[in-house]
């Protein structure tokens, strides 16, 4: 349980740095840093696919295309409406909106994955949910008044801001319970060897994406400098910082995770992303935050080591209780 916990937040540190990239390069297109952070995955991982062809050989036809699957919803589609959600409402909002996840996949989890990893009991798990739910409200309170004392605030895109971290939350929800799908299937298959397979899906993907995107700017009209835009190698470089460590690092602990930690339990622990984003972006700001976002701040950490000492329940057990 604590190993698998060490992992996910190992892998949390590393996914909060996708929440400040957008920030560093306002002036570059969302999609254009999607395709790009996933064009350095997947050229990433291809070293590291020669040193695991043997495993990878193993994958079968239906393991790479869920691959495939995982790699366009989880990695292009999540990270193009994340970065168009921070580009417009900030780097606050839209992880607030992502902290919610740990909710979302512990409900669905529960729901859908009692059968194989135990029923987490309602009431034993219902003190962690409050305490997440009461924190993600305190920091989303604090950043609104924020926002409400802003002379020019631009009500309207951060709406469309917080519309679109809802959708990139959809795309996360599904990713983590699918992934952990096919981990928990495949207890014997090495979860290096799975991050490396989804970012070779993940090459292909980007590169038609990039050059869709850069004959899509040349059609318009668009001045804006294709291929790498206005600063090359600052564009560059965090583009693969963030695909060696959030995406193939990140990816890799995650997978470890997954495999040790019920569904449930796992999906809370995503909680260390928002609370990894939450720091990076407030020391982009160069201020502290506020009491409000501190106690916010605290009920997540309290809410991730109660949820830690829930321990599943087999479902016949459940059942039996309740005859």
């Amino acid at each position: 349980m604590w190993i698998g916990t060490l992992y996910a937040l190992v892998a949390g540190l590393m996914w909060g740095l996708v929440f400040v990239g957008p920030l560093l390069v306002p002036e570059y297109p969302a999609a254009l840093q999607s395709v790009g952070r996933y064009l350095a995955f997947g050229l990433i991982a291809l070293p590291l696919a020669w040193l695991d062809r043997n495993a990878l050989r193993r994958l079968s036809r239906a393991d790479w295309l869920e691959a495939l699957k995982l790699a366009a919803v989880g990695n292009l589609l999540y990270y193009v409406c994340l970065a168009s959600a921070i580009q417009r409402a900030g780097a606050p909002l839209p992880t607030m909106i992502i902290g919610t996840l740990p909710v979302v996949i512990a409900i669905a989890a529960n729901l859908r994955n009692a059968r194989r990893d135990g029923r987490l009991p309602w009431a034993r798990l219902a003190p962690s949910l409050l305490m997440i739910v009461a924190g993600i409200a305190c920091v989303n309170h604090a950043e609104w008044v924020a926002l409400r004392a802003q002379a020019h605030a631009d009500l309207a895109r951060y709406a469309i801001g917080a519309l679109l971290a809802f959708c990139a939350m959809a795309c996360w929800t599904w990713y983590p319970l699918r992934n952990a799908d096919w981990l928990r299937h495949h207890p014997g298959r090495n979860p290096r060897t799975w991050a490396t397979a989804q970012g070779v899906a993940t090459l292909p993907l980007a590169l038609i994406g990039y050059a869709l995107l850069w004959l899509f700017m040349g059609v318009s009209g668009s001045h804006f400098a294709m291929p790498f835009g206005p600063r090359p190698w600052i564009f560059i470089a965090l583009m693969a910082a963030i695909g060696l460590l959030a995406s193939w690092l990140g990816t890799t602990c995650w997978n470890e995770a997954s495999q040790r930690l019920p569904t449930a339990i796992a999906g809370q622990l995503i909680v260390f992303e928002t609370l990894a984003a939450l720091s990076y972006a407030f020391v982009l700001r160069g201020k502290l935050p506020n009491g409000q976002t501190m106690l916010g701040v605290a009920l997540l950490v309290a809410g991730v080591i109660w949820a830690a000492k829930v321990k599943p329940v087999p479902l016949e057990y459940v059942q039996a209780e309740h005859l």
